[in-house]
């Protein structure tokens, strides 16, 4: 660790911590936000995330970390540069690998229920677009470039995907309310501006 950012560090200590409802893409995975404090008014919120073999592992190969939270930070600091100056990694007391960074709910929705064809074609475009930079940075873009050559079959392959997904999501959704309708799955609706 650098030693500014253990200097800063060195001054908080951790005062509590919860569990955490992860998303659905963490779905059996531990999770917890840590409150440490360097005086009473002056708190630093730490989200600790468990890291577990990576799903590309049994076609790709063994990771290069032996720790899968670093794994983890690699990537974001691959993808993102300019990242969270409190992402690191870590073993905890139980062995489990995690990672660490700053805890920040300030996620912005864009709504594109709201969309038209247009705006969401432009957005697309956007999402494309930084998701292609992102990854022309993870280090063999020249490579990948030529293992895709000029064809558009790539392309096509994953127009596909994305068809199929959301034709698999929108199923999903009809059983979800099926369900729901036929008693079989309770469901709860919180009223608009209840607290």
């Amino acid at each position: 660790m650098n030693p500014a950012l253990r200097s800063l560090l060195d001054r908080y200590q951790i005062k509590d911590a919860a569990i955490k409802v992860v998303g659905v893409g963490s779905v059996g995975t531990a999770c917890w936000i840590l409150l440490l404090l360097a005086g009473t008014n002056d708190p630093l919120f730490l989200q600790l995330k468990q890291a577990t073999t990576s799903v590309l592992e049994p076609y790709a190969g063994k990771s290069e970390f032996s720790n899968h939270g670093q794994r983890v930070v690699n990537g974001y600091r691959i993808m993102q540069p300019a990242s969270d100056i409190f992402l690191g990694w870590t073993t905890t007391k139980r062995g489990r690998d995690g990672y660490f960074r700053q805890l920040r709910d300030m996620k912005v929705k864009i709504e594109v229920e709201s969309f038209r064809e247009t705006e969401m074609m432009i957005y697309a475009g956007w999402c494309g677009h930084a998701l292609a930079l992102a990854h022309a940075r993870s280090g063999h873009s020249a490579m990948i470039s030529g293992y895709m050559g000029k064809s558009d079959t790539f392309d096509r392959a994953i127009e596909n995907f994305a068809t199929a997904y959301a034709s698999q999501n929108e199923k999903d959704y009809d059983v979800f309310m099926q369900a729901i309708t036929s008693g079989k799955l309770k469901a709860v609706y919180e009223t608009e501006g209840k607290k």
